[in-house]
């Protein structure tokens, strides 16, 4: 008696946990990291949707959008979170992604309407460095310094691809002459964010390519104000952060769940201290103490996603050819 009780029980666990709905994301690599939102959003969220919250890392934003067009209507992912604005004209050629209509207050530096993708964070690209150095205000004043830099992969990283707009947005056709002379500042190309950070933090280099809200991980979790962003006079390049549902998702009511969820207090309230990027839809509280301390860019440069299409190949061409010589 006490076997077939037993058997029950475990055919009755098998049988629930076969109904419960699984709900897979895609996204990049340092989201799902212990010391990333994704932890605390997975939990959060199936504490509201009766659901098993997936969270798979895909390298970083731009391989994330390689992994999705290689599987097509096959991939399993009901979600895609971790594209921006300059792959959202490519992603959504693709026919891959379906419409989903957001409702909320964006706080963004932009008007927002686009009617797949939706925002969920955003932050301006810089380069970080100690204090104590001597900061370029410009990348032509970068170029003739002795400082030693490391970037991103364009063809691999969200990062690296919004350095080649950042340049292009603001020189224009002298983008390759501006490429010319950081080549020799350059220590080397990481394929991802987390990599090139890391080296920086080992001494590496001077400088990394990352985001002007960077250093307040370093106040806030490590209480170090020794680290800050150079502020740059032409401009910094806005990144805005988005995700969308799979067309041919089989879970399409929790995915667009999840994308509301996505702009709720429970995830917007994470990312400042987890992601270290501005929310999309600014929680009541505030900001986290700290973030008053961020250089604050006086212009905001960001193409549209229209014309990151036949710009970010002519800008991959520049940086390839002047990289190479």
């Amino acid at each position: 008696m006490k076997y077939l009780a037993f058997a029950a029980g475990v055919l009755t666990a098998t049988a629930t946990f076969a109904d419960t709905p699984i709900l897979t994301v895609y996204t990049y690599d340092s989201f799902v990291a212990d010391w990333g939102p994704g932890p605390v959003i997975e939990k959060a969220f199936e504490e509201t949707c009766g659901c098993d919250l997936q969270l798979v890392g895909v390298g970083d934003g731009a391989t994330l959008l390689a992994r999705i067009r290689l599987e097509g209507a096959r991939s399993r992912a009901d979600v895609v979170l971790g594209l921006d604005t300059s792959l959202m004209a490519t992603a959504n050629a693709t026919g891959l992604f379906a419409p989903h209509v957001a409702e909320a207050e964006f706080t963004l530096p932009v008007p927002w309407d686009d009617p797949v993708f939706v925002p969920y964070d955003w932050g301006y690209f810089a380069f970080v460095h100690d204090r104590g150095i001597d900061a370029p205000t410009n990348f032509r004043d970068l170029a003739d310094s002795d400082l030693k830099i490391i970037i991103q992969d364009p063809r691999s990283s969200t990062p690296g691809l919004g350095l080649l707009l950042w340049v292009k947005a603001a020189y224009g056709d002298a983008a390759p002459d501006v490429w010319a002379g950081l080549a020799d500042n350059i220590v080397t190309v990481t394929k991802g964010w987390s990599e090139a950070y890391g080296l920086f933090l080992d001494g590496e280099a001077d400088m990394v390519l990352s985001y002007t809200t960077s250093p307040a991980y370093h106040l806030i979790a490590e209480n170090d104000a020794g680290k800050t962003a150079a502020l740059f006079d032409e401009g910094h390049y806005l990144q805005i952060e988005v995700a969308a549902k799979l067309a041919g998702s089989d879970q399409p009511e929790l995915a667009e769940k999840f994308l509301d969820f996505m702009l709720s207090p429970a995830f917007q309230m994470v990312i400042p201290t987890t992601n270290w990027m501005y929310p999309a839809v600014l929680p009541a509280a505030g900001l986290p103490d700290g973030f008053d301390t961020l250089i604050q860019p006086g212009k905001a440069l960001l193409l549209a996603p229209s014309e990151t299409t036949v710009l970010r190949d002519e800008a991959l061409d520049e940086w390839l050819r002047e990289l190479s010589r």
